[in-house]
């Protein structure tokens, strides 16, 4: 038989198409969940841009005054200001005087400042909603002449000299150009050559383009916010643009973001933040919305590929927050960071409540990019028990993460964060944070399989890929009650039936290196939703627990992030043909198959490859039986897993 792409496993799951892209996680390093303390405070409004110009931090927003400390007096200085990136000290020299928002920065080329916003006039002087500023004094460049002419400038994109411009305006330096632009970043002259108009907005409202970013080899824009069509061409809310030569839409596009969310007139265009990420082969979106998953990607963290092509295309894969916001995004080192007013990630189960699965997360977030799951990273977005007067601690917004030279800068519209007062901005340093590799099942082909056969004992048995030696019974005492169990790195995940828990299993870790199997302790108690006694068999791979479970014919696999060790709140069923997969009992990744035991008592193996999803995974007709059972030892029990030691 084949299996369904995709399986919901609990009330509300969304579906949808089986993805042959398999992200294999990779080392990455998280920045401090404690926030610097010295970076300096704004008191309304909202922070929305940052850049860096050598040792100085350039901040721009809709704020309108600041202080250097929590006891320092307010001084006014609206939209934009900046500070010393090492001191935290606001620059005295640096303070343009603009009559409105600023929406994004950029550190130009040569030393420049160039900024985009809502504002008229810089210094007296007209300039609609581009300049390019001397970050040192804060004076106009005269010869730099970027211009829009009308509406706003919400997002710049930097590649080379290449400056990519977007938001609501239908002219830029006197030519005709919709939501998105080219110009010159030295000169700020306009590029003849860039003719992509973002136009016809959503619900009849007018259209705008509210993101972009640029791939790292500059061959790929990404473009998001209220439009229906980009050059004529359909594409609702998302686009891809080639801009390696002349530029030109690109046939890529995606119907998750057709359908409306909870209100059209709230939520006119969902499409928050995007940003590539690693190499640029994929990038992230965030996106609010309120309710319509999981026919739209609502109120959701999603990734695609960026060499994907076609319509209708799905999402690698989306992490729901249960019907919260996500304003913003960033990835760096091999990590993705989300904000917004989100409570929960991992949360696809309930809507305006924690589900099955959520991970608690208050309005910062960071997960891994091969699957979207939470890691152990939760500063929260909330104030300590002695703010200042007048100051919130919660709001609906994270307009801003930014990854700069020290580490990540938010920007919010309130004032705690990580249980500190930090007024409307902050940063979460470099410094502090920590490094974590990504962690597998052991690669080697030779070693041992080890099998349950009574409470607190098991076989273990030299196995070298295709062949068993001789099997010798040894004493576990620590590994009693013992269910399906997997081997990743320095230890076996196994579920553990325990009295008194929710549904009277969890999932366990216990060391192991060869010997004596050590004292198991939980997983997480956010896995406690979940009852790991129905699995018949279990083994990781790549960020991805497959398993099969009683009373199911399907291999089936939730995502499992072992930084934290949260499972994934979605389950899976893989393509496969040709193996009874509810007869399995007990499974081992051994290099590049399934050993995987049975009812009637013998041990087999099939080659697996997860990629090759939508077609098989699995092809029973290439299994092989390694041994059948016999009156010493049956494959016949759910605790067996492999190990080189």
């Amino acid at each position: 038989m084949v299996a369904l792409a995709i399986i919901a496993a609990a009330l509300g799951v969304p579906t949808n198409a089986s993805a042959a892209v398999v992200p294999v996680p990779a080392t990455a390093t998280l920045v401090s969940a404690n926030p610097a303390d010295t970076t300096p405070h704004a008191r309304d409004g909202e922070t929305r841009a940052f850049a860096q110009v050598g040792n100085t931090v350039f901040v721009g927003g809709s704020f309108t005054q600041l202080r250097q400390t929590a006891s320092s007096a307010w001084i006014t200085q609206r939209y934009l200001f900046a500070y010393d990136r090492t001191t935290g000290t606001m620059s005295t020299t640096f303070l343009p005087v603009l009559d409105g928002a600023v929406n994004t920065l950029l550190a130009g080329p040569g030393g420049t400042l160039i900024v985009g916003g809502a504002f008229k006039n810089v210094n007296g002087v007209s300039r609609k909603n581009l300049v390019a500023l001397n970050p040192s004094t804060g004076a106009i460049i005269d010869s730099w002449v970027g211009r829009s002419d009308g509406g706003t400038v919400r997002d710049l994109a930097l590649d080379g000299n290449w400056l990519y411009v977007a938001g609501a305006f239908n002219w830029l330096n006197g030519t005709a150009h919709a939501g998105l632009g080219r110009l010159n970043a030295t000169t700020g002259a306009i590029d003849p050559s860039f003719s992509i108009d973002a136009t016809v907005g959503r619900h009849g409202t007018t259209s705008y383009v509210w993101t972009i970013d640029v791939a790292p080899d500059g061959d790929t824009l990404v473009v998001g916010g209220n439009f229906t069509l980009v050059n004529d061409l359909p594409r609702n809310q998302m686009a891809l643009v080639d801009v390696s030569g002349t530029p030109t839409v690109l046939d890529w596009s995606t119907d998750k973001f057709v359908p409306p969310c909870a209100s059209p007139t709230t939520f006119v265009h969902y499409v928050q933040d995007v940003k590539f990420g690693g190499d640029g082969s994929w990038f992230v979106v965030g996106t609010n919305g309120g309710g319509g998953w999981p026919a739209a990607y609502c109120d959701a963290l999603v990734r695609f590929e960026t060499a994907a092509r076609g319509s209708g295309l799905l999402a690698t894969w989306v992490d729901y927050t249960g019907n919260d916001t996500i304003t913003s995004v960033e990835v760096a080192d091999n990590v993705i960071y989300l904000g917004g007013h989100f409570r929960w990630v991992n949360n696809p189960n309930a809507s305006d409540n924690a589900g099955p699965g959520a991970v608690d997360r208050l309005g910062i977030a960071a997960v891994t990019p091969a699957t979207g799951m939470p890691v152990n990273w939760n500063p929260r977005r909330s104030g300590s028990a002695s703010m200042p007067s007048g100051t919130s601690t919660w709001g609906s917004s994270v307009p801003v993460l930014w990854r700069g030279s020290d580490g990540l800068y938010f920007g919010h519209n309130s004032d705690g964060m990580g249980e500190e007062y930090h007024g409307r901005l902050g940063m979460f340093p470099l410094a502090g944070g920590r490094t974590f590799t990504a962690k597998n099942p052991p690669s080697a082909t030779t070693g041992n399989l080890y099998v349950g056969t009574a409470s607190g004992t098991v076989a273990k048995v030299p196995f070298n890929g295709t062949a068993l030696g001789t099997a010798t019974t040894v004493s576990q005492p620590a590994y009693t009650a013992a269910g399906a169990t997997w081997r990743v790195d320095d230890r076996i995940y196994w579920s553990h039936t325990v009295a008194g828990t929710p549904t009277g299993s969890r999932i366990d870790i216990s060391l192991f290196n060869g010997g004596a199997i050590g004292s198991p302790w939980e997983a997480s108690g956010y896995n406690d939703w979940y009852n790991p006694a129905l699995l018949t068999g279990a083994f990781f791979l790549d960020g991805r627990l497959y398993y099969t479970r009683t009373g199911a014919n399907s291999l089936y696999y939730r995502y499992f992030e072992i930084d934290g060790n949260y499972l994934g709140a979605t389950e899976f069923a893989l393509p496969t043909t040709g193996v009874t997969w509810s007869a399995v009992r007990g499974m081992a990744w051994v290099g590049g198959r399934i050993v995987y035991g049975s009812t009637d008592g013998a041990l087999r193996s099939v080659p697996f490859d997860p990629t090759a999803a939508p077609s098989a995974t699995v092809d029973g007709t290439t299994a092989t039986v390694i041994s059948s059972a016999t009156p010493e030892l049956s494959w016949s029990t759910p605790s067996t897993f492999f190990s080189v030691q």
